[in-house]
């Protein structure tokens, strides 16, 4: 058996990314892994209920064998089996965020030669985390451009504190994950603002519409108002921006006491930043690129590079969990607010 790695769980930004992808890059590489003083840097250290889904999850899909395997642990070793393709079934229990657990066993199965459905349920819209629009509109189409075929449906919402969110994610890999460059975003083709509620009053979304109409300048056809099934009360506002070759979503999620106006203006400052900054890559997409791109290096198929702002913390502490698994270059080029990143193989 290839030779352990030992991470410390509290570099960096210290938080879940860690996990998900040292559980990932394991599955693939086959490299068993211990993580000491996980997640140290939150509030609540160790294991929360989403990461254990994830741990269960990749476990199941790679036959592992996995210590610290429970709620609150703050040491987990795993040691990954065999990867099967085939048909899973994953239960959060909670409004954890559904995206984060299919992306940890994703990459593992682009690289089987046969196909694999992801059943996943609990949280589709959850306030640190992609929702699912993200995962449907922006992260899978762009791996597909490396050669698998990819497509998500959302078949229930699931929001905090109820969860229930169910969608399905299916997979036909490719025979190897192509270089994926992207440089130039191109011009807007659309700009649109979905705004959902689900078992509370239809103003709550006529209200972030408004707002983000008044700050846009944006005609009434953008907007659309939606009603939507959920186990429990929620409300999203999504801004979906669809360039020439790249499709980004934000979003902000409504919460207890906060105003529709205010969730509003949050996800349109996101937007509005990335719409003025140039760049094709905004700040969450530059950190889920790199572990696609890692493992394109690794093959020996090219990696990639982009064009994206300032990197992010938890984007530098992904950086480092790669070095680690992989042997490939990351080279960080940061010129006047916008960063060139380029990832090869070593």
């Amino acid at each position: 058996m290839t030779a352990p790695l030992h991470i410390d769980g509290s570099f960096g930004e210290g938080g879940g990314q860690i996990v998900r992808s040292s559980l990932a890059l394991s599955l693939v590489t086959g490299r068993p892994f211990t993580i000491e003083n996980l997640r140290a840097r939150r509030a609540k250290p160790g294991l929360a209920r989403q990461h254990l889904v994830a741990v269960k999850a990749a476990a199941d899909v790679g036959q592992a064998r996995v210590e610290g395997a429970e709620l609150g642990s703050t040491r987990l070793v795993f040691e990954p089996g065999e990867v099967r393709p085939g048909e899973y079934d994953f239960r959060i229990g909670s409004a954890g965020s559904t995206s984060l657990v299919a992306q940890t066993v994703l990459p593992a199965l682009l690289h089987m030669h046969g196909p694999s459905v992801l059943h996943l349920e609990g949280g589709t819209h959850n306030p640190l985390a992609p929702p699912f629009e993200f995962l449907a509109k922006t992260y899978l189409p762009l791996i597909a451009r490396m050669g698998p075929k990819l497509d998500a449906t959302l078949y229930r919402a699931g929001f905090y504190p109820a969860g229930g969110g169910r969608l399905t994610v299916r997979i036909q890999p490719g025979d190897s994950l192509q270089p994926l460059e992207l440089l130039e975003r191109g011009p807007l083709r659309s700009g649109r603002v979905r705004a959902l509620v689900a078992n509370l009053p239809a103003h709550i979304a006529l209200r972030e519409c408004r707002t983000i109409a008044e700050h846009s300048g944006w005609e009434e056809s953008c907007f659309s108002v939606e009603s939507v099934t959920a186990d429990g009360p929620g409300n999203v506002v999504l801004i979906e921006l669809e360039h020439e070759h790249v499709t980004e979503v934000f979003g902000a999620v409504g919460q207890k006491g906060v105003k529709a106006e205010t969730v509003a203006l949050h996800a349109w400052r996101e937007a509005q930043a990335y719409l003025e900054s140039g760049v094709p890559v905004g700040e969450h997409l530059a950190d889920q690129l790199l572990l696609p791109m890692g493992l394109s290096a690794w093959q020996n198929r090219g990696g990639g590079q982009f064009r994206t702002g300032p990197l992010s913390q938890h984007a530098h502490t992904h950086m480092e969990v790669l070095r680690q698994f992989l042997e490939i270059v990351i080279a960080v080029d940061e010129r006047d607010g916008v960063t060139t990143v380029k990832v090869g193989p070593a």
